[in-house]
């Protein structure tokens, strides 16, 4: 047995949901040509595993083993069928949290605590969508013909491709998978090569419990040219991918060459506003949620922060109290508070937006280096006296990073709020009612929160306007996303 699999394997209560191997056709099987890719733990920078890297082939034999076992599982299950299925995976994910949330922690770098929540948020998708597969409703509408009646049915749009992001590696799973099984497709997934192992845990308690072996592939790859296949093989019809612009951008056009179906959760630039009537221990409070949270590492989190000029400082002042309380260590470790980034890259990111900054005028409030020692980690950093001009500004920073900038005015607010490609989230805080709704009319992004850092549930349409996407995850509306409406004249109905 490799080392890495020593050391790790005995901090599980069940040592087989760490798995190596892809999953294609039913079967835990090798990259065809036997090649691996190594996976690091963030926290040490020691290699966690060496997992299956497919070639472009192996892609193509998920793809035609997946269409066949959708077509299989439509016909062969009812819509309450599949909800019990999913309620079946939903109860075992919860059985298994603590070993999931340590996978989880291990690949990803966050700390224990923010992995069960994760794992737990990851569920609830599940949960959800095992309610709503009963409910594809169809509709009845009136013809303008005598004697004719139209129907409309929803359908399963078919074999799915899948490509998630290492942020989440559970939740951006589940998002995707379980509404997709809900009305009968299949996916073919492609995970994260930082974090493949939480899609691969997943994977093994779907098929325990019953869930088609077929209905599931998860085909891990380092080529980017080989998950191509999922954005142009006919065979899929709807592609699903959460993760930055460009390759959005790039998938989007590949899809359109048969013209998929798409469904793009892309890059954020996501305001904070803090107005000058707000409760501003509330919003400190909600920012170190919003902010840090991942060590800053999600799509939605606060990238730049507005607070009005007269509440600037004391807002600042209580924000960087919070901060300095924040421990930096591994995931593992319980009194960890804020883990390290996902790899050097996001650590570099970091460090050279906060080096732009400070040549421009910005003041370090707090934090602003990377510690000595191995492991992905950067101290979390408040920045004052921001402007547009910094690259913080127009460039997600995706690390711990808080740039504080002032504003004057709540059209200024706004303005500045708006300044951006990208609409995915924004927040602000007020106590004025008829502010709230002006606002949050006024942003231009797909989700807002009003009071709060958080706004991340099943119940929620998930998804951003602009640069930052189209199509929307989970809540009433996350069926729809994998399905086609198919509508029925029926004449003569006289005869």
């Amino acid at each position: 047995m490799a080392q890495h699999l020593k050391t790790f394997l005995p901090q599980l209560k069940k040592s087989e949901l760490f798995i190596e191997d892809a999953f294609i056709d039913g079967q835990w099987v090798k990259a065809k040509d036997g090649k691996t890719f190594e996976v690091y733990e963030p926290a040490t920078e020691d290699v966690l595993g060496r997992v299956a890297n497919c070639d472009r082939d192996d892609i193509k034999r998920a793809i035609e083993t997946a269409d066949l076992g959708q077509k299989k599982f439509y016909k062969s299950t009812t819509a309450a069928q599949r909800g019990v299925l999913l309620r079946k995976w939903y109860d075992a994910i919860m059985e298994n949290e603590e070993d999931l949330a340590t996978i989880l922690c291990l690949e990803n770098g966050k700390t224990l605590l923010e992995a069960r929540g994760e794992i737990t948020y990851a569920a609830s998708y599940v949960l959800w969508f095992s309610e709503e597969a009963p409910r594809a409703y169809g509709e009845t509408i009136p013809s303008s013909t005598p004697n004719t009646t139209v129907l409309t049915f929803k359908q399963p749009i078919g074999t799915c491709g899948i490509i998630t992001p290492w942020n989440f590696p559970a939740a951006m799973i589940t998002r995707k998978i379980a509404p997709a099984i809900a009305v009968g497709c299949s996916v073919v997934v492609k995970p994260p090569s930082e974090t493949p192992f939480t899609a691969l845990a997943l994977t093994k308690l779907a098929v325990d419990v019953g869930i088609p072996p077929r209905t599931i592939q998860v085909v891990p790859t380092r080529d980017r040219t080989a998950a191509t296949e999922l954005a142009t093989n006919p065979i899929i019809k709807k592609l699903s991918f959460t993760g930055s612009t460009g390759v959005g951008k790039m998938l989007t056009q590949l899809a359109a060459g048969t013209m998929k179906k798409v469904s793009m959760e892309l890059g954020g630039n996501a305001p904070f506003i803090v107005f000058a009537d707000a409760d501003l221990d509330l919003a400190a409070d909600a920012a170190m949620i919003c902010k840090f949270r991942c060590s800053g590492q999600t799509c939605v989190c606060a990238n730049r922060i507005l607070a009005h000029k007269s509440v600037a400082a004391e807002f600042t002042k209580k924000l960087v109290a919070r901060v300095a309380k924040l421990q930096l260590g591994a995931g593992m470790d319980k009194s960890t508070t804020i883990g390290p980034l996902v790899n050097k890259g996001g650590v570099d990111k970091v460090a050279a937006h906060i080096t732009d900054a400070v040549s421009k005028g910005a003041k370090i409030e707090i934090g602003g280096k990377k510690p000595a020692g191995k492991g992905f980690f950067h101290e979390p950093t408040v920045l004052s006296g921001v402007t547009p001009e910094m690259l913080v500004a127009n460039d997600e920073t995706f690390g711990p990073l808080a740039p504080v900038f002032t504003f004057e005015s709540e059209e200024e607010a706004v303005r500045l709020a708006n300044a951006t490609e990208f609409g995915l989230a924004g927040y602000f805080f007020s106590r004025d009612v008829g502010r709230v709704l002006r606002v949050a009319r006024a942003l231009e992004v797909g989700m807002v929160g009003v009071n709060t850092g958080k706004i991340s549930e099943a119940a929620l349409p998930f998804g951003g306007v602009k640069e930052s996407g189209l199509g929307r995850e989970g809540s009433m509306y996350g069926l729809a996303e994998y399905q086609v409406i198919k509508s029925v004249t029926i004449g003569n109905t006289d005869l």
